[in-house]
């Protein structure tokens, strides 16, 4: 969709607050006693009750047109159905009072998206779960591109699938900040790997946490959020996990994983121990060793030195050869 910003500023009349106040809670009253009272004849005329009538139903009108603008406000203007600017300006302010004013918050929000079962890019299911930080950056989309009908009530569906039908919520744009996050949050998981599951390769994985993927997390983000007028500040995965199904064979997986990569470590330098044993034996002139006895060393020092448990010795009062 065309990121095209729609919105402008608001150019016509705006009135300070405080001067309109007086107006209508001073001026106008006292100008309707001052009708009833000064008219000569009040109880045989009609114009004095027509125009006290006129002036009430203006001040009623009057008090419609007040607004408080805090900062990061924006006040949407629309008069009959025509959008007119967008006011940004903080203060105590009166306007046409026929004119619809919609206020628009432009604060920065986070959305906590809870974990959702998604599948990797190995067909693994995984839980995975971000933190997303937007704002309202087009008033203009906010209002008239998001439908805010709240007739019927949101359905929800969590991660087993099961739906659930909640409350009608006036936060409509929330809602759908949520769903479109889960939907970039799904096709991004996608396109990686869990893990590199003991490969040694450079591809980028979900567990590496590289800044690759939150980058294009945050572009797919914008891509589906420009259309609503939202920016997407930041966004950072919060919650990785194997789904419950295979957490368990997974957990196994790594944990042989890490045997192996231990054992190749203890082999490595228990094969680099026994080569300095019997160099320095021989350097040494220690003891001669033929081929069969330096065999039986070695594979004896091996047991000690890869065995899980401490070896239980063997004393040899024997000679060295026979």
């Amino acid at each position: 969709m065309e990121d095209k910003n729609y919105e402008y500023d608001y150019t016509g009349k705006v009135y300070n607050g405080f001067l309109m106040l007086f107006v209508t809670l001073v001026i106008i009253p006292g100008t309707i006693a001052a009708v009833l009272l000064l008219a000569p004849d009040l109880l045989s005329s009609a114009w004095p009750w027509i125009t006290s009538g006129c002036l009430f139903i203006a001040f009623i009108i009057m008090l419609c047109g007040f607004f408080i603008q805090q900062p990061n406000q924006a006040r949407v203007m629309i008069f009959f159905g025509k959008y007119r600017g967008t006011y940004r300006k903080t203060g105590y302010y009166w306007v046409n009072p026929f004119m619809g004013v919609k206020k628009v918050s432009l604060r920065i929000r986070n959305l906590d998206v809870a974990p959702i079962k998604v599948n990797d890019k190995t067909g693994n299911p995984v839980m995975i779960g971000m933190v997303l930080v937007w704002k309202v950056r087009d008033t203009y989309r906010v209002i008239f591109d998001v439908d805010t009908d709240i007739s019927e009530p949101p359905v929800t569906t969590d991660a087993n699938g099961n739906v659930t039908v909640g409350k009608a919520s006036n936060d409509t744009l929330s809602n759908f900040v949520k769903v479109q996050s889960d939907a970039a949050l799904r096709e991004v998981t996608g396109h990686y790997a869990y893990d590199d599951e003991g490969n040694d390769n450079d591809e980028i994985t979900l567990r590496s946490g590289s800044n690759e993927i939150v980058e294009r997390l945050e572009d797919k983000l914008n891509e589906r959020l420009s259309m609503a007028g939202i920016e997407v500040v930041e966004a950072r995965l919060n919650y990785l996990a194997y789904a419950p199904e295979i957490a368990a064979v997974m957990l196994r997986r790594q944990q042989a994983s890490a045997i192996i990569s231990a054992r190749e470590k203890i082999v490595e330098g228990a094969v680099s121990m026994v080569k300095m044993a019997l160099n320095q034996l021989k350097e040494e002139g220690v003891v001669e060793l033929d081929e069969e006895r330096k065999a039986t060393m070695v594979s004896n020092l091996l047991v000690v030195l890869c065995a899980d448990e401490p070896a239980q010795p063997v004393v040899n009062t024997g000679t060295l050869y026979n």
